[in-house]
């Protein structure tokens, strides 16, 4: 019998996000090892509605490669819709998804709006459920008070609930015990990529001496501002470019633009605006050191493939930066919120050439041997095996990393 499994996240390619990202990937593993996977597209608060559009529910479907994918929209009855309202509506409609489907299994991705609506509607259903946490559900949303016993209640009400650092782990089981026994944490993982096959971006006239770079979209939890900081420190004994690829976050803008100021970078700082994926990864090849100042970042995917690209990485102690990265190893590891230490890293690189080569190599050399689609794809069939088999204990290890295993990054 082949066993019926629903995804459930806000986002999904086309659309751009890491959550995203990491949906697709992990559905098409799941559909490699034989499941019959459908994902279901919760269209989430920050949606904008015109004034005085109005629109019917209605579910949008279609087969994007083997995987049926749900997009939901709820009606849209105001132009001003009450949140509680809006939430009804998409329990309703995953309700009549798995009316129409019957589902083996409900598996959610970021536990606040999609992880509550699976949670409840498995519970109600008698189907087994899994919540993976990716980062800022419980590094930011947690501080909501009034999501504070929703968030407890997702987590103790899951079959199993997955993490990808040691510190998300270590918060959600302080939140709730009971999980202690039905968590485990590992890592995303990256498929090879062939830069050279990419096309070359067009590199700005101004790029000089050593280019220092990062990729993402920038807001609060990026750590730029203390990087930004960091290359104004070093920029009389080196002579750099702070290359930004990527765009500031709108609601963020005017304080970035404040901080861009207070840099005193001037000319030596650029900001690519928002580009493709593709685009933003031909330009890896052309950095000489990559930074990630973040101050968390679950499992950053910008990570893993300045990695794949052999750079020298300067990263933050914090989330999977912290566990996957050995500072002196394959990186140079700083405290997070430190532009002193992000200063001394980086001239460290900028002044020794052949050490950018050699931890970079290590990286490269890490990523393709313990963080590839196979790995992570093992980790996933244990899980949701031993989930559907509930009679079974789930064998994932809790505490450790060894990359000669089947769960090789498994923490």
């Amino acid at each position: 019998m082949t066993i019926r499994i629903c995804i459930t996240s806000l986002e999904y390619p086309p659309e751009v996000g890491g959550v995203g990202e990491s949906v697709h990937r992990i559905a098409h593993m799941m559909l490699e090892l034989g499941y019959e996977v459908h994902v279901a597209v919760f269209h989430s608060k920050q949606r904008k509605f015109v004034a005085g559009e109005t629109q019917r529910a209605r579910i949008e479907t279609v087969d994007r490669d083997g995987v049926l994918v749900h997009r939901l929209y709820p009606p849209a009855r105001s132009s001003e819709p009450i949140m509680q309202d809006f939430l009804s509506e998409v329990y309703s409609q995953l309700k009549i998804l798995h009316q129409r489907y019957n589902y083996n299994l409900f598996h959610a991705f970021f536990i606040n709006e999609t992880g509550f609506i699976t949670t409840l509607l498995a519970r109600e259903q008698n189907v087994p459920v899994i919540n993976s946490i990716r980062g800022s559900d419980l590094h930011k949303h947690i501080f909501n008070a009034k999501q504070h016993g929703q968030t407890v209640w997702i987590l103790e009400n899951s079959d199993w609930v997955t993490f990808v650092s040691r510190d998300l782990q270590t918060r959600g089981r302080i939140l709730a015990p009971s999980i202690n026994d039905k968590s485990s944490a590992f890592w995303n993982s990256i498929a090879p990529i062939d830069f050279s096959a990419l096309p070359s971006p067009i590199a700005p006239s101004q790029l000089r001496g050593t280019v220092i770079g990062s990729v993402g979209r920038f807001r609060d939890k990026k750590g730029i501002e203390y990087l930004m900081e960091a290359c104004g420190k070093i920029s009389a004994d080196v002579d750099l470019t702070l290359l930004l690829i990527g765009d500031f976050a709108d609601r963020e803008r005017a304080y970035w633009q404040q901080e861009v100021q207070n840099s005193g970078l001037g000319d030596r700082l650029i900001v690519t605006g928002l580009v493709s994926r593709e685009t933003a990864l031909a330009y890896l090849p052309i950095l000489d050191i990559f930074a990630i100042p973040s101050l968390h970042d679950g499992c950053p995917n910008a990570m893993l493939e300045a990695m794949l690209a052999g750079k020298a990485i300067v990263g933050t102690k914090v989330d999977a930066i912290g566990d996957i990265l050995e500072n002196e190893v394959d990186s140079l590891l700083v405290n997070p919120a430190s532009a002193e230490e992000l200063a001394i890293a980086l001239q460290q690189f900028a002044l020794q050439p052949e050490l950018r080569q050699k931890l970079g190599l290590a990286a490269r050399k890490k990523v393709m041997e313990q963080l590839t689609p196979a790995v992570e794809q093992a980790n996933w069939q244990i899980v949701y095996q031993q989930v559907l088999e509930s009679s079974k204990p789930i064998v994932v290890a809790a505490n450790s990393i060894s990359p000669k295993l089947a769960v090789a990054n498994s923490i």
